[in-house]
């Protein structure tokens, strides 16, 4: 008896929403090209035991971090990996893996790699070679999908005519393939009023937004609806405010020199919403808030009403759990402040296929169906995400264009929340974070000024507002190291941020307890522009400080711009290779945080080098050293884009 379906299956683990687009188009482009059956789940809502019986399963993963899964694959994982799966558990069922990833991370598209490798161990067939798609590709991932996808059709008809009846190459005309939108809006004639005056009402109404608004749209964020707390800072280091009967007195501290060429800032917070909890080298996740005057924009331009309650649900509402119980009203204008991103994000590429569909100016029509073409990928690229044009802006190029709320809700990029790496120790101070932030800026190839929305947004909070930020805590890629454990830190520019944290714990327990040795690395462009934290390092480094050499530790600064010859951590690990070597064999761990470009693997490579000029072995066993030493949990790497 036959025992698999005739179903193409398309599984993606997403992060940021890109594997989930790229998913959802191909699963279009499947039906267009007749394809029966297609069903399109993000991986944590298929149950793993039921893989056995799939005929075909096609997987969009991406690589989080330094070679992470994605929250959404972390279950589906654990199950692959179970010691009592046969090599022949998955014997019959055809695969193929499509990788997102980031050619300037280490551990490149490292998911999609292991995944496929996994999947032919259980006995799986691979349908086509697996496909790797990288941001830095001038057309972005999507340079490597579009040929992928177009071998894909061929390679799946060849495994099984009932997959594709009419042949790999039939495709249903675009003009008559317009669906109806996933979502359906449910406009509300009661009004719930403004919020009201007291500080503390409009906190708990402005969670309560938060939370409806967030969980009408459960595919497009990841993790928990409801904030941790609410944060409040204050930009004067003394003003002194009572709200909700506690006393906040935070601060924002600039770390950089004006006009240096960078931005960097000291912010501190207080919870005014509930206590918090945290340890050094965990993250917090910032939702920011949007610029009112783009979200008015955005609305005038969309023709919708500020004012309207509505809720929002899928439009097979009966098939979807988390209807029960039924969703409350929210603002329309709430909804779109807290859910979609209309003035950062640059839309997706079916963004502009949708457009076209309710363009009423044929120049326009022509011209957003060019984009949303295989010929026209390289000059939408150069166009939308090259500029990083906004949703807001897109709409403006194309007046003609009226699309329904439905489909904007669907296909705007969701706002979502930024996480930065804590500076500070909760031990050190109770009830408080802090972060430190450099206020991103950069111009297009066009000569447009762009600034990153949420940092922006935090360097511009006026003190005399009342303003409650969004706050999440989870575990980042550092774990709080115990007070006996010897560290080697790296941390150039604001990766130095949770290692402020760490300094600051140890020098804490120093009071109490014997604590082992630190030695940090810290670099930056020059002494006078961006020495961040300068006074705080320096205080720790002398009179028996937890960096003092007196205690066995140091701290050592490489000044990129200060001398004709470019000096980095790099260069400082190797006048301390003995330092180095020595705390390695006493035990040490090993933390690096900062940029993600070559940093983390130049650092590691003269790691190798040390170990292996000052143990006396060859690079290739001083590699084996450091990758044991990787998989003791005693060599973490933290780094961002």
């Amino acid at each position: 008896m036959e025992k698999f379906d005739e179903q193409l299956l398309i599984l993606y683990a997403s992060q940021t929403g890109n594997a989930m687009d790229a998913a959802e188009r191909l699963g279009r482009e499947a039906e267009r090209r007749g394809c029966p059956s297609v069903s399109v789940l993000s991986i944590d809502e298929f149950q793993p035991i039921d893989l056995p019986n799939k005929e075909a399963v096609i997987f969009i993963v991406s690589t989080t971090g330094q070679g992470d899964n994605p929250d959404s694959m972390k279950g589906f994982w654990r199950f692959l990996l179970q010691k009592n799966l046969t090599r022949e558990w998955l014997k019959g069922v055809h695969y193929a893996v499509f990788g997102l990833g980031d050619s300037s991370y280490q551990k490149y598209n490292f998911v999609a790699k292991k995944l496929d490798k996994r999947l032919s161990d259980l006995g799986a067939t691979t349908i086509i070679e697996r496909g790797l798609g990288d941001d830095q590709h001038s057309s972005g991932y999507e340079g490597a999908l579009d040929p992928w996808m177009s071998a894909l059709w061929i390679m799946l008809y060849q495994k099984n005519h009932k997959l594709l009846p009419s042949g790999p190459d039939f495709v249903t005309p675009d003009a008559t393939f317009i669906d109806q939108p996933k979502l359906q809006i449910i406009y509300h004639d009661v009004e719930e009023g403004v919020p009201p005056l007291s500080s503390a009402k409009e906190l708990k109404y402005l969670e309560m937004q938060l939370e409806r608004a967030r969980s009408m749209t459960p595919g497009k964020f990841s993790g928990n609806d409801r904030p941790d707390c609410f944060l409040r800072m204050c930009l004067l280091v003394s003003i002194v405010v009572i709200i909700l009967d506690l006393l906040i007195q935070t601060k924002n501290h600039l770390l950089s020199r004006p006009d240096s060429g960078k931005d960097v800032s000291h912010f501190e917070f207080d919870a005014v919403s509930s206590s918090i909890d945290y340890e050094v080298g965990d993250v917090l996740e910032v939702l920011p808030g949007q610029s009112p005057a783009a979200v008015d924009a955005f609305i005038r331009r969309c023709g919708l009403n500020p004012e309207s309650y509505i809720t929002v649900q899928p439009r097979d509402a009966e098939n979807h759990h988390f209807l029960n119980p039924p969703l409350s009203p929210v603002k329309l204008k709430s909804f779109i402040e807290l859910t979609m991103d209309v003035a950062s994000a640059s839309p997706r590429r079916y963004f502009f296929e949708v457009m076209s569909f309710f363009a009423t100016a044929e120049h326009e029509k022509e011209r957003l169906q060019y984009f949303a073409s295989p010929e026209g990928r390289d000059d939408l690229y150069q166009y939308n995400q090259k500029e990083r044009r906004t949703v807001l802006e897109v709409l403006e190029d194309f007046p003609s264009v009226q699309m329904p709320f439905e489909w904007l809700v669907q296909l705007v990029p969701p706002l979502k929340t930024r996480a930065y790496s804590i500076s500070s120790s909760h031990s050190a101070h109770p009830n408080q974070v802090h972060l430190t932030v450099s206020v991103v800026s950069w111009t297009t190839p066009y000569k447009r000024k762009r600034t990153g929305l949420c940092s922006a947004w935090l360097a511009s909070l006026d003190p005399e507002q009342r303003v409650f930020i969004p706050a999440w805590f989870r575990k980042g890629s550092l774990p709080p190291p115990p007070p006996s454990l010897p560290l080697i830190l790296i941390g150039p520019g604001t990766g130095c941020a949770p290692f402020h944290g760490f300094v600051e714990e140890r020098a804490l327990q120093s009071k109490t307890v014997s604590t082992a040795p630190i030695i940090f690395f810290f670099g930056c462009r020059s002494d006078k522009d961006d020495f961040l934290y300068r006074d705080f390092w320096l205080s720790h480094s002398q009179k028996n400080g937890v960096l003092s050499e007196d205690k066995g530790g140091g701290f050592y600064v490489a000044f990129s711009r200060d001398q004709p010859q470019k000096v980095y951590v790099q260069h400082k690990m190797r006048e301390q290779s003995m330092k180095i070597w020595s705390l390695l064999t006493q035990g040490a761990a090993v933390y690096v945080a900062g940029s993600a470009n070559k940093m983390p693997s130049d650092v590691f490579s003269v790691f190798e080098e040390i170990v292996s000029t000052e143990s006396g072995v060859s690079r290739e066993a001083a590699l084996r050293w450091i990758r044991t030493l990787e998989k003791a949990g005693k060599y973490h790497v933290e780094a961002w884009s």
